[in-house]
């Protein structure tokens, strides 16, 4: 007896006319085209100390600062990201994982 299929898989009802199937075709494709800017690179929470000597971060757990951290010819790149952005970053950083969801 064969296995069943995993869940995870989804079957695709392919339509038998020509121009239904070209539709069909279509629709997907329009899926897996950017709806925005987007960025392979996770967004990380880092409590940095800033260097003043009375700051309260000398004694307590740090200033949270974000930063994207990405690959780079097998390296791991950081790179600071400020307040004013995080939506938008955030924004680029679903649009990457909606896509490489569909795959």
């Amino acid at each position: 007896m064969p296995n069943p299929r995993p869940r995870s898989q989804t079957t695709w009802k392919i339509p038998k006319h020509p121009t239904l199937i070209q539709r069909h075709l279509l629709a997907r494709l329009k899926e897996f085209q950017p709806k925005g800017p987007l960025l392979a690179a996770s967004l990380v929470l880092i409590n940095r100390r800033c260097g003043r000597p009375g700051c309260h971060c000398q004694k307590g757990k740090g200033h949270p600062t974000h930063y994207l951290t990405c690959k780079q010819a097998g390296k791991t790149r950081c790179v600071y990201v400020p307040r004013d952005l995080l939506p938008e970053v955030r924004l680029w950083i679903q649009e990457h994982r909606r896509l490489k969801n569909l795959t």
